[in-house]
């Protein structure tokens, strides 16, 4: 096995011999966005999947960009560490959590998977490699790559902050019927010392739940999410809960928080079927992505002549808007359960001009995956579309890993045009990777 230095020549000397657009080449991709893929350079770095040194002492890991959190969290959770934030789903690899952003329920302390970011090395479009960190030379590309989804560059290697955890996790669950005293509280929980983990989960316009995780020494016992129970639907049963803390980090990818059900393996017997190894955000998303599969769905709707569109977005409003945006949301849209996970800044000084928010606010994460299903007909995009407005409206801003419909005015006004092509004619001055609005509007 080649070592990094020798793995980073040898990437840098092929795409130095090489010409025209250049591309990643992927086993899986967490875009949800269908492409148009055009003759051009694949740029193969499966091989940049290393966990290099996990520092206890310094509180860092430094990993190799297309390491997996599955891999990195189990690598630094034997030192009693785990990444400050954790993605979700196991196959998330960290250089890509921060080109095209991150979160958890720990986002509310330490900000989205690029803010623990301590330096970053990447390879441009024409095979040079820069070492990027706040304070020096490549400062601006350190800030900017998070949102640019590869049009930049590829991270080869990521040094991140680290904290200390316990073996386990204790859980509760709050419930209310009111959604503004939700929203409050869910605040007022941002700004309490004695939680580790806040997010939540509607139901519905009268079930609305707080999750708060606390790392403990001791479980009087643990559950198991891994197979036949399903998380999410034991927030509802049960007020407390004690998971691993693995087990914990990991408690959505088994159901891809509550996905699975639209391949039916929340189903007792196909669950069984499938087994617990099937259970998991990678084989959904590889089914899901099955091209004859998705031209036989295709095909039934347009036989019983139900419109479809898909809705899978993360969308982000200031935590004062954030009633106004949900009672929206579930007069227009009426799609459930709906994930909830607060963020602020980690660092305040910190400007990321690609996905710029304030960094003063709490923000509300709202995740809603799924399909809205109607008899009437309308224009490609329309409900996507609503949403896009009520985040305009309501100062929200929203990732760009599925679909979007923004005109370039609309794009670029929200994802800051003057500093993107900046760092584009800096960067990428050849145009070898995509442009942003191409590869996340045009889909190109």
């Amino acid at each position: 096995m080649p070592n990094f230095d020798e793995k980073k020549r040898t990437l840098s000397e092929a795409l130095r011999a090489s010409s025209g657009e250049v591309r990643l080449k992927k086993d899986l991709s967490h875009l949800f966005r269908s492409r148009f893929q055009p003759p051009s350079a694949k740029l193969d770095m499966r091989t940049f999947n290393e966990v290099l040194e996990v520092d206890e002492a310094a509180g860092t890991v430094d990993v190799e960009g297309m390491t997996s959190y599955a891999k990195l969290a189990e690598a630094a959770f034997a030192h009693g560490l785990l990444p400050g934030v954790v993605p979700q789903l196991k196959s998330i690899t960290i250089g890509g959590a921060c080109a095209g952003l991150g979160i958890e329920a720990s986002s509310f302390r330490y900000g989205l998977t690029h803010e623990t970011v301590e330096e970053i090395e990447v390879v441009l479009a024409d095979g040079d490699i820069v070492v990027c960190t706040p304070t020096n030379a490549y400062s601006d590309l350190f800030f900017g790559l998070p949102n640019s989804f590869g049009t930049l560059g590829y991270a080869l290697r990521v040094k991140a902050k680290a904290i200390p955890v316990k073996k386990f996790v204790e859980v509760e669950h709050l419930r209310y019927e009111d959604a503004g005293i939700f929203f409050r509280d869910l605040e007022a929980w941002c700004g309490r010392p004695d939680a580790d983990f806040v997010d939540g989960v509607v139901f519905g316009p009268s079930a609305q739940y707080i999750n708060i995780g606390r790392f403990v020494d001791e479980a009087p016992y643990v559950s198991d999410y891994t197979f036949e129970n399903i998380y999410y639907q034991s927030i509802r049963e049960h007020q407390r809960d004690y998971l691993t803390t693995l087990d914990y980090v990991w408690r959505w990818d088994t159901d891809w928080f509550w996905c699975s059900r639209l391949l039916y393996a929340q189903n007792p017997v196909i669950r069984r079927l499938l087994g617990r190894k099937r259970l998991n955000s990678t084989f959904y998303k590889k089914v899901i992505d099955w091209e004859p599969g998705v031209r036989l769905r295709q095909i039934r709707r347009k036989l019983f002549g139900v419109h479809h569109e898909s809705i899978v977005q993360d969308v982000d409003v200031p935590v004062e808007h954030a009633h106004t945006f949900l009672d929206f949301f579930q007069r227009e849209i009426g799609l459930t359960p709906v994930w909830v996970c607060p963020f602020r800044a980690f660092d305040r000084e910190h400007r990321f001009p690609l996905f710029p928010t304030d960094p003063d606010a709490l923000y509300i994460n709202f995740g809603f995956w799924d399909s809205k299903f109607s008899q009437a007909s309308f224009p490609e995009g329309h409900f996507n579309r609503l949403i896009e407005r009520k985040l305009a409206e309501l100062g929200g801003i929203k990732s760009l890993y599925s679909d979007s419909y923004f005109t370039a005015a609309e794009f670029w006004e929200l994802y800051n045009k003057p500093a993107y092509d900046e760092l584009k004619a800096k960067y990428d001055p050849n145009s070898r990777l995509s442009d942003l609005y191409r590869k996340c509007v045009l889909r190109q």
